[in-house]
């Protein structure tokens, strides 16, 4: 939402474990005096922007713009053709600045930025709002397009001190939206459970976009960046763009769903016959990612299904290992995975 002062971050200071240390500003969701509606936030990625609007539920009297927008917004999941809402995501009974209301989460691909511009100024949408608040590179990379086309102005927000302060809002108000998976390696009892975030810290923060950040948060105000990788989510698609021919994030998510991997991947029991105890491998665990590409007969016999779910396996476990490293290294035995887009549209992870 739109906010009418700047939330300006504290200069970086030296931390206790010798590397600088960014404190997070102090954000409030509540104010004196509420700015007008409409309330939106964007946060402009490498491959996918996410759009969050909040539509008021409570008694109060919007303006006829207004309200023709919320109907606009509100009564469909998809916008000229590379829009959706998530409806999934909707979180309702949400209170931001003394009012009550629903949030709505919409995403469209970042290529896609001229078409959105279009579609915004003919929703007429710069009659009543003259400010959006924004993260992401994005917000640098198109300020220019909004004052120009839009004449927007782009409040910047830090993205790493959005998403930390987005978890914080999310754990106060909505308990189930953290969780952890129990027996994760069992399927038959692997379950959902709720995250107690009752006494979170330290814990730890895997952002995958494009490429992934790996956050280490010792407090409510206190963060550092610890490591990352180049592959993440846009390494996923590209690869599969690559090697099935799809065209978007949607089609390599269901070529990906009904694959298999193995078909690709080179496991230990392929090489030992079985499970390699001294180490306590499994025989199903991955030895080598694409290993059996090698082989022209797998090639032949290797579906795009099975490469997309391969290509899946491969980026997800690279995530995995690096988060797990870098939670030994920090001391840390809470693991928090924020996974945005790649993790919500992907169930079967």
């Amino acid at each position: 939402a739109a906010s009418s002062t700047i939330e300006k971050i504290k200069p970086f200071k030296l931390g206790g474990r010798g590397v600088c240390m960014s404190p997070l500003p102090e954000i409030s969701s509540t104010t004196a005096e509420s700015p007008p509606m409409p309330w939106f936030g964007i946060d402009i990625g490498g491959s996918l922007v996410k759009v969050v609007y909040f539509e008021p539920t409570d008694d109060s009297k919007e303006s006829e713009d207004h309200e023709n927008l919320k109907v606009f917004v509100t009564g469909r999941s998809a916008y000229c053709n590379t829009g959706t809402r998530d409806v999934h995501l909707q979180m309702d009974n949400v209170t931001l600045n003394n009012r009550q209301g629903s949030l709505h989460f919409i995403r469209f691909p970042t290529s896609e930025m001229k078409v959105f511009l279009r579609l915004v100024k003919s929703k007429q949408i710069t009659s009543i709002s003259s400010t959006v608040c924004a993260s992401g590179g994005g917000a640098f990379k198109f300020e220019e397009d909004f004052e120009k086309e839009l004449r927007f102005k782009i409040h910047k927000f830090d993205e790493m001190d959005s998403l930390i302060r987005g978890i914080q809002f999310v754990e106060k108000n909505y308990l189930r939206e953290c969780y952890y998976w129990s027996d994760p390696v069992d399927d038959r009892r692997c379950k959902k459970v709720p995250f107690d975030f009752s006494r979170p810290y330290p814990f730890l923060v895997v952002n995958i976009g494009s490429g992934v950040s790996i956050l280490a948060v010792y407090s409510e105000n206190e963060y550092k960046r610890v490591t990352g990788t180049s592959l993440g989510g846009g390494t996923f698609l590209g690869l599969c763009c690559l090697l099935t021919g799809c065209e978007t994030f949607e089609e390599a998510i269901s070529l990906a769903e009904v694959g298999d991997s193995t078909n690709v991947d080179k496991l230990v029991k392929d090489i030992y016959g079985g499970d390699y105890m001294r180490f306590n491998l499994r025989g199903n665990t991955v030895a080598s990612s694409f290993g059996h590409m090698n082989s022209k007969k797998k090639r032949e016999e290797a579906s795009k299904e099975d490469l997309a779910r391969a290509t899946l396996v491969t980026i997800t476990n690279n995530i995995g290992s690096i988060a797990r490293m870098a939670a030994l290294n920090e001391g840390i035995q809470k693991e928090l995975c924020s996974l945005g887009t790649f993790s919500g549209t992907t169930p079967f992870l």
